[in-house]
């Protein structure tokens, strides 16, 4: 894991666990929730390729996207079944691990899993034809806005300099999963792959996020066989910086079903 940035919040050694962290962000915003679950778990995480403090990602002869890319270096943290924990492309990473690798997942907490394939969401299937066409024209700093408009917990003008250009220079990592998110590509979806999590999942959602996000959920669920809901009231996409109390009180919830 070269160039990766790794993150430890120490807690019961018999109970390991693995957060993911969402697009534009860090494994950072995991501390304070954490901190909430007071040790319940041995909690690791990591700062993507390009994100937080590892190096930006420069796809290797064997890297066949960035989805893959984070896949592989999170399954790397894993010895033993552990509570996997995801939000946004972070929790798609999760499942994806969690449908390849059942049996090494104890629970499985998905916050607002990005999996546009999974619903069928006439203004998801606009933003992408317009990410991708913006991207193509060179319109950096107008994709990087219409992002955080829907996705961020800040509008894109209201950020410092110093983070507008980060966002900016990151960007391209967004453009770069719509195959996995949109189209699938990793074949998460594929017949009878949900249907093998038997761990406990706790699908998560704000109350305020897009519609899609809350279809997203309905279709995961009715495919999986042990599961719940639960929607934080007036949060948005970006809910474990905005709720860490109930993001933390939800993901003790589950972790307490295993």
């Amino acid at each position: 894991m070269k160039g990766i940035y790794k993150r430890h919040w120490p807690g019961d050694p018999d109970r390991p666990a693995l957060a993911l962290h969402c697009m534009l962000a860090s494994g950072g915003y995991w501390r304070p929730i954490a901190q909430r679950l007071g040790g319940q778990i041995d909690l690791q995480g990591f700062d993507m390729p390009g994100h937080g403090r590892s190096d930006p990602w420069e796809p290797g002869s064997d890297d066949v996207d960035f989805h893959t890319a984070v896949t592989r270096i999170a399954a790397s943290f894993i010895n033993r079944p552990l509570d996997l924990i995801g939000h946004s492309i972070g929790a798609t990473v999760a499942l994806r691990i969690a449908v390849a690798a059942p049996e090494a997942v104890r629970t499985l907490t998905l916050i607002e899993p990005v999996l546009f394939a999974a619903a069928d969401d006439a203004d998801q299937t606009l933003r992408d034809a317009e990410m991708e066409r913006l991207m193509s024209e060179g319109q950096i700093e107008e994709a990087t806005r219409r992002f955080l408009a829907v996705w961020g917990g800040q509008g894109y003008d209201a950020l410092p300099s110093m983070l507008q250009q980060q966002m900016r220079e990151q960007i391209h990592l967004v453009a770069a999963t719509g195959p996995a998110l949109s189209q699938d590509s990793a074949d998460i979806l594929r017949p009878d792959g949900l249907e093998s999590i038997d761990a406990p999942v706790l699908l998560v959602s704000g109350e305020n996020s897009p519609p899609v996000v809350h279809e997203i959920a309905e279709q995961l669920a009715a495919r999986l066989p042990d599961v719940g809901r639960a929607s934080v009231p007036g949060a948005g996409h970006m809910l474990p910086i905005s709720h860490p109390d109930e993001v933390a009180g939800l993901i003790a919830v589950n972790l307490e079903r295993a």
